[in-house]
C-alpha cells in the first residue's frame, strides 16, 4: 500500500470581489500518495491553480484542513509555511522566474542554500540533476538570457528538486514552450516520477495530461471525477482512448 503524502478534508477557498463572495474551491477531500503523478484538469476558472497553491501551502484555505507529511499545514502561519515549503515542496511554473543576473548553477544553489549550508554537497547534487535533465556544464554556467526556453524550464526543474521535495508541484510547465521543448520537459518530469518523485501538475493540455497516473477533473471548484491511468508508457493507445473518453464524459 502506498504512503499517503498529502490529505485534504473539506477544503474550501473563497474570495470577496466587489462585495460578492466567490467560492473558488468547494469542500474538496482527497489523498495524494507517494510516487503518484497527479494531474489536475478543468476548464478555465475551475480552480485548478488555486487548488495547487493550497495543496502546496502557497495559499491558505478559507475552510478545511490540509495534512502534508503528517503535519497540518493549513494551521501554519505564513513564516512557518515559507520554511516548510523550502524543504518539502518543489515548484515549476509556466513562467520560469530564474534570476537574470545569476548563472543557472547559481540559481539552483541559491535555492539549496536556503535549506542547507553544505555547499559542497549541494554542488554535487546540482551537477547530478543537471546531468539528469541533459544540461551540460557549458550551459549551466550561462545566464538565463543566453539559453532557450526549454533549457530554462529544465533548469527550473533542477532548482525545484535541489532540496529533495516530497512533492514537485508544476503549474502549466509546458504552457509557454513550443511542441518540441514542451515534450522534453514532459519527458524530464516523467523520468523523475519513474524514479519515485511525486508530482502534482496543473494542465489544460491533453498531451501533458497523458503523463499522469491519476487525473482529477475540476468543475466550478469541485472534483467532478477522476481517472486512473497507471504508469506512463510510450505508444499506449489504450491510455489515450481511456483519457479521451473520461474527458468527454466530464464535458471537456
Amino acid at each position: 500500500m502506498k504512503n499517503i503524502l498529502l490529505k485534504t478534508e473539506q477544503l474550501s477557498k473563497s474570495f470577496s470581489t466587489g462585495g460578492t463572495l466567490q467560492h473558488v474551491l468547494k469542500n474538496i477531500s482527497l489523498e495524494l500518495c507517494q510516487g503518484d503523478f497527479t494531474v489536475i484538469m478543468g476548464a478555465s476558472g475551475a480552480g485548478k491553480s488555486t487548488l495547487l497553491y493550497a495543496l502546496s501551502g502557497m495559499d491558505t484555505p478559507s475552510l478545511g484542513t490540509i495534512t502534508f507529511g503528517g503535519r497540518v499545514i493549513s494551521d501554519m502561519g505564513q513564516d512557518e509555511l515559507a520554511v516548510f515549503r523550502r524543504s518539502h515542496c518543489g515548484f515549476v511554473f509556466q513562467q520560469i522566474y530564474l534570476i537574470e543576473g545569476m548563472s543557472l548553477m547559481d540559481n539552483v544553489l541559491a535555492a539549496g542554500l536556503l535549506v542547507s549550508k553544505d555547499k559542497k554537497a549541494l554542488l554535487a547534487k546540482a551537477r547530478e540533476l543537471f546531468s539528469c535533465v541533459g544540461i551540460s556544464e557549458d550551459t549551466w554556467k550561462k545566464f538565463p538570457a543566453q539559453i532557450s526556453g526549454g533549457e530554462a524550464q529544465r533548469a527550473g526543474i533542477v532548482r525545484a528538486l535541489i532540496n529533495s521535495p516530497e512533492i514537485l508541484f508544476a503549474d502549466e510547465p509546458t504552457g509557454a514552450l513550443n511542441s518540441k521543448t514542451g515534450l522534453d520537459v514532459l519527458d524530464t518530469l516523467t523520468r523523475f516520477n519513474e524514479q519515485g518523485q511525486s508530482v502534482v501538475m496543473v494542465t489544460h493540455d491533453m498531451r501533458s495530461a497523458r503523463r499522469g497516473s491519476r487525473i482529477l477533473y475540476l468543475k466550478d471548484g469541485a472534483i467532478l471525477g477522476e481517472c486512473r491511468l497507471g504508469r506512463w508508457a510510450h505508444g499506449d493507445r489504450e491510455r489515450h482512448e481511456k483519457l479521451s473518453a473520461f474527458l468527454s464524459e466530464m464535458g471537456w
